[in-house]
């Protein structure tokens, strides 16, 4: 049985919209998580870069100090660490909605003054 061009296309979109789905239901972490990864971001991340994040063994990660830096980018190092430094990658321990969670705290100014 030969299937249309069109018919393709749409059974690729169908399975495309769905493969969407899980990213857009998972939305943000929630409140219980939220707490837990700003314990994570206090005691982990802070145990380089300083409890306020002003920097330490690792660089300041104030937002005066990510100031300009693309978001992905961050999600990134965040992600993967940094090769020949003690940046480790995070990917193993968080997922992506925690990892964009812990970087979007960063860029708005964590922790509040």
């Amino acid at each position: 049985m030969e299937m249309s061009r069109q018919a393709v296309t749409r059974l690729g979109l169908a399975l495309a919209s769905c493969l969407l789905i899980p990213t857009v239901l998972a939305g943000a972490p929630s409140a219980e998580r939220q707490a837990t990864l700003d314990h994570l971001l206090l005691q982990d991340c802070g145990s380089c870069h300083g409890l306020r994040m002003t920097g330490g063994l690792g660089p300041a990660l104030t937002r005066q100090a990510l100031a300009g830096k693309p978001r992905e980018a961050l999600i990134a190092t965040v992600t993967h660490g940094r090769p020949g430094t003690p940046m480790p990658g995070w990917n193993a321990l968080l997922d992506e909605q925690d990892i964009a969670y812990l970087v979007d705290r960063l860029l708005e100014g964590y922790p509040k003054p």
